[in-house]
């Protein structure tokens, strides 16, 4: 065992073939290393690997989210943005936690509460993005307020309040602006809304979003899998959480690289070193 910090949490993609093998293999190897390996608990981890793509990391995100774990995520075939560009071999990945040259940075996290008649009946927290939406094929309409102050009323299909690390998620498929994770903001954007105005707004941190829900039929998802449903008279409040969750890299490749990777964007005859 290697001292205090001797634990790693390993988070796999549960229907993956490939992360399955690739797990029972750096599983096999941190053991060897001296390192005990959990599969369901961030508790007195050092860090946490994850198998998959952006959606595992998500759930890890849960797990470690009170616990200041940085969450290693592994490029498993195609690229994410919170993961490694590059999958490293087994022995870089334990190299790489033995001798601590990993790089931990922390991202900004979403905290929602859900006010109804008075009182809160929900909340909860995102680390990619609070969507609140209406039913397949259904608008719904949304009254929407910056610092107590009434921003529009809009009749769409849905609202998007991202973090810098969302930006790249649903709201960059809606049209959102892409916000460098280092860049403390909210971005806000009105889905297919019927309106003059309904462009994605990049708003401060320090900001609360207020919107006011009023159809029925209505529901918020946080990072797409922690739900509530929602009520015409309901209120949601979405702010800057106090927490944050800290991603970790191998190789320490800036933002601009993954993006190049991931949109495969024409970089030839980049005549930089």
């Amino acid at each position: 065992m290697k001292g205090n910090a001797s634990k790693v949490l390993l988070v796999v993609h549960p229907t993956r073939e490939d992360a399955k093998l690739y797990a029972d293999e750096l599983s096999n190897a941190l053991l060897g290393a001296g390192y005990e390996v959990s599969r369901d608990s961030a508790l007195g981890a050092e860090i946490a690997i994850v198998l998959g793509g952006d959606g595992t990391i998500l759930r890890a995100a849960q797990l470690c989210r009170d616990t200041n774990v940085p969450i290693l995520g592994i490029n498993l075939g195609s690229v994410g943005f919170m993961a490694e560009i590059r999958k490293p071999t087994v022995p870089e990945i334990v190299a790489a936690i033995e001798n601590k040259t990993y790089k931990s940075e922390p991202r900004l996290v979403l905290r929602f509460v859900v006010e109804r008649g008075g009182s809160q009946v929900a909340d909860g927290w995102a680390l990619n993005e609070v969507v609140i939406e209406g039913l397949p094929g259904a608008m719904i309409g949304l009254f929407v307020q910056i610092d107590n102050r009434p921003l529009s009323r809009w009749g769409c299909d849905g609202v998007i309040c991202a973090t810098p690390t969302g930006s790249t998620a649903y709201a960059f498929s809606a049209g959102g602006p892409v916000v460098w994770p280092e860049v403390p903001a909210l971005v806000l954007l009105p889905i297919a809304a019927h309106a003059l105005f309904s462009r994605p707004m990049v708003i401060s941190p320090d900001s609360t979003i207020a919107i006011d829900v009023e159809s029925d039929d209505a529901l918020l998802s946080a990072d797409g899998f922690r739900r509530t449903e929602l009520l015409a008279g309901d209120r949601i409040l979405i702010t800057r959480d106090v927490s944050t969750v800290s991603l970790a890299h191998i190789e320490h490749s800036p933002f601009t690289d993954r993006l190049v990777a991931k949109f495969k964007l024409p970089v030839e005859g980049w005549r930089g070193e």
